[in-house]
This record gives structure tokens, C-alpha cells and sequence, in this order.
């Protein structure tokens, strides 16, 4: 596997074309890009991953109903931000059919062949009249084949301070197929998933039934590891599109090709989820959680989530200080039956606790480690064999800051 840190990313597949305009969503006349659209010519299959939030958001109903059927194709991808048409009611599902309606009529594709994300801030109507607007200019581009891949990431663009891309190339009994991902997320971000919109491209032929065994287990042992404040967002969605350009069907692929492209997809939505996290919003510094010897898979990542949400865990790294306590504390109060007297605990690679036993010698080092702008917590329970990881991030001033007021 060939991989790509940066890039175009969505269309480095054969077949896709982006754009990526201004419309003034949120009103304010700043000029940023905040509408695009990912196309493709030939028909795509897909699948997504949608946020587990009760309250839903409206675009996320109607394209989480669409990608349920297993049958439907799709032709193209409409995202906005500034506005997440969540919590709108009635007229918010009637402005989400409204701007489908016009990328179908400006692309000459059917309705039910588009797909719609939004990000922003929720309970505020969509200034329809604009967004109409800006899907006529962003086909326009689409038609035109104008160079929109960049443009389409900066569109996607919330609190985020860059854009975030990556791609992967494997080889095949026809030759290399290629993925592409680019996802956007810097607050709200908890599993599962978060404010976070990622999508994917791929120009190899595949099921939609493939793409979400794909996607789902990517998306498990990636997006929903991540978490930045805790929080989880109504608008939450990945989502996968495969055209088959490349002439390659992964049904009739050798096991070999089929778990190379597996682990690309995977690749692609680990590297973005990382990039979400150390772009979180005011983050200082990327922690990797990680818990061994659970009883189960559950309850190591239920120990790894409370320390990586713990906002005195979050505080103490961000004054990087190495408060083992606190780190104690909130594996504690997962309740999974773990005993303090069994737990050995590690900074990187320089013991902490050896079955309860704070390794006091040490604590220069912990102070080294914990001051720089990445490193790990390793925490054994002794209980099992399971394992799991979260990764995470401090909880600064600036970030406090940031979210008194929209």
C-alpha cells in the first residue's frame, strides 16, 4: 500500500470531481468557502456511519434512509457548514429537499441520487434562498471539471484551523485502485464519532454491502476512539462512495486484494481521526489512552474513555503535570471491578505504578513526558487479556474561552 499524508485526496480516484464556493451561510459576508459537492459521472455505491445521537439532524434522516436501501446508487455528495439544520422542524426537512432538488435539477441526476451533510450551529434555519444559490455556482464548477478537491475541503471547514486529507493507492489483478478521505471536526468530538463530517472515495467496483462491512469496522477502530470534550454532535457522518472507474470489482479480487483494500480504508480513517484530534479546538497536546488486561473488550474501552473525558485528567496534562491520581481516579469510577492494589501504570515507556505502587524515582521523567505535545498513558489491569485505546487531547483556557459564545 502506497499512502498519502496530504493531498487532493478525493479526487485522486478516477471519475470524481469536487467544487467548493461561497454562499454567506452564516450571513456574515467573510467570504469563506462553506458549499461543496463531491460528483462522480459514473454511478456509485455507498455506505455511511451516522451519529447515535436521539436528536438527529435533518440531512443526517434523510441520507442515513437512503443509504439503509443496500440498492441505491448515488451520483453526488452536498455538504454545507455554518448551519447544521438540526433541531429545524418541518421547514428543515423541506430545505434539506430543496437543496437536493437543485444539485439534482443543475446536474442532470435524479433526487433520490444525492446524498446531503451539514455542520454548524443548531436551531437556526437555513438561509435557503443563498444556499440555492451557491449549489447552482458549485455545479457550475462540477460541469465545468474546474479543480475543486482543495476548494471542497476548505468548505467543509467549522472551527477546524486546517484542512485534513489522505490517501491510499494498492495494487490489483487490474492494476492500482485508489482511496481517497478528507474529513473536517474539531469540537463535539466524542465516540461515537463526533462534529464530524469525513468522506471517502474510491475508484474501485464494490458492493454496498462490502463498503459497509469496510467502513464499519474502520470507522470502529478509528472515528470512535477519538474523543476532544466529550461532547456528541446531531450531525455525525462518514460516508463512502465507490464508482468502479478503475475497472476493478472487489467481489472478484484474490483475499489478499480484498483485506489490502480493508486495511487501506481503515489506514485512511485512522489517519484522519488523528488529525481531528490534534486539531481539536485550542488543543495543546495528542494523548493515546491505552488499557491492557481487561476482562473484556468493553470494559477496557469504558476505563479508557472515563480517563480521556476526565476534565481534571484533561487539566492536569495541559499544566503537564504527571497527577497520576486523577488518572487512577476516573479508571475507578468506570466500575469495572478493577483493584488499585492489581494496577501498573506507565508514561510512554517509564513505570508509574507497579501493582499499586507509585515508582516516586521516576517522577522527573513523568514531568519530562508529559510536557511534551504527545505521549501515552498505559494503564494494565490485570483482570483479562482485553485491550483498548482512546485517543484524546488537554483541556486548555483557550478552549473555554472559545466556547463561551458562539
Amino acid at each position: 500500500m502506497k499512502f498519502y499524508e496530504d493531498g487532493e485526496a478525493l479526487t485522486d480516484p478516477q471519475g470524481f470531481f469536487c467544487s467548493g464556493v461561497h454562499c454567506d451561510v452564516k450571513g456574515v459576508r467573510d467570504g469563506k468557502l462553506d458549499l461543496g459537492i463531491i460528483y462522480s459521472k459514473k454511478p456509485c455505491n455507498a455506505a455511511g456511519v451516522f451519529t447515535t445521537n436521539d436528536v438527529q439532524a435533518a440531512p443526517v434522516r434523510y441520507s442515513k434512509t437512503l443509504v439503509a436501501d443496500g440498492e441505491s446508487t448515488f451520483h453526488a455528495i452536498l455538504a454545507n457548514s455554518g448551519n447544521a439544520n438540526a433541531c429545524t422542524g418541518q421547514q428543515g426537512e423541506k430545505d434539506n429537499l430543496r437543496m437536493v432538488s437543485e444539485v439534482a435539477r443543475q446536474l442532470n441526476i435524479e433526487k433520490n441520487e444525492v446524498l446531503v451533510c451539514s455542520t454548524g450551529r443548531i436551531g437556526i434555519p437555513l438561509p435557503i434562498s443563498r444556499l440555492t444559490a451557491g449549489i447552482r455556482d458549485a455545479s457550475e464548477d462540477i460541469v465545468d471539471e474546474c479543480e475543486g478537491a482543495r476548494a471542497f475541503q476548505k468548505a467543509i471547514l467549522t472551527s477546524d484551523t486546517c484542512t485534513k486529507s489522505c490517501s491510499a493507492k494498492i495494487k490489483t489483478s487490474l492494476g492500482e485502485v485508489t482511496i481517497g478521505g478528507v474529513v473536517k471536526g474539531a469540537g463535539m468530538i466524542e465516540p461515537n464519532m463526533a462534529t464530524m463530517l469525513a468522506f471517502i472515495t474510491t475508484d474501485i467496483g464494490a458492493k454496498n454491502m462490502e463498503l459497509k462491512k469496510v467502513l464499519s469496522d474502520a470507522v470502529e477502530h478509528s472515528f470512535n476512539r477519538i474523543t476532544i470534550d466529550g461532547d456528541m454532535s446531531t450531525n455525525d457522518t462518514v460516508l463512502i462512495l465507490a464508482n468502479g472507474a478503475s475497472g476493478c470489482e472487489l467481489s472478484k479480487e484474490s483475499k489478499s486484494v480484498q483485506k489490502s483494500f480493508a486495511e487501506a480504508v481503515n489506514a485512511i480513517c485512522s489517519c484522519l481521526a488523528r488529525k481531528c484530534v490534534t486539531d481539536g479546538e485550542k488543543v495543546t497536546k495528542f494523548v493515546k489512552v491505552k488499557i491492557k488486561g481487561a476482562k473484556d473488550d468493553t470494559s477496557a474501552m469504558k476505563v479508557a474513555r472515563c480517563i480521556s473525558n476526565s476534565l481534571l485528567v484533561k487539566s492536569s496534562w495541559y499544566g503537564s503535570d504527571p497527577n497520576w491520581g486523577r488518572i487512577v481516579d476516573a479508571a475507578g469510577y468506570a466500575k469495572v471491578g478493577l483493584s488499585f492494589e492489581e494496577l501498573s501504570m506507565f508514561y510512554n515507556e517509564c513505570p508509574v505504578l507497579k501493582n499499586g505502587k507509585p515508582l516516586v524515582e521516576n517522577k522527573s521523567k513523568w514531568k519530562e513526558i508529559v510536557s511534551a505535545k504527545e505521549f501515552s498513558i498505559i494503564l494494565e489491569l490485570n483482570m483479562g487479556n482485553a485491550v483498548g485505546e482512546v485517543w484524546s487531547n488537554d483541556l486548555s483556557e483557550e478552549y473555554v474561552n472559545f466556547n463561551k459564545s458562539e
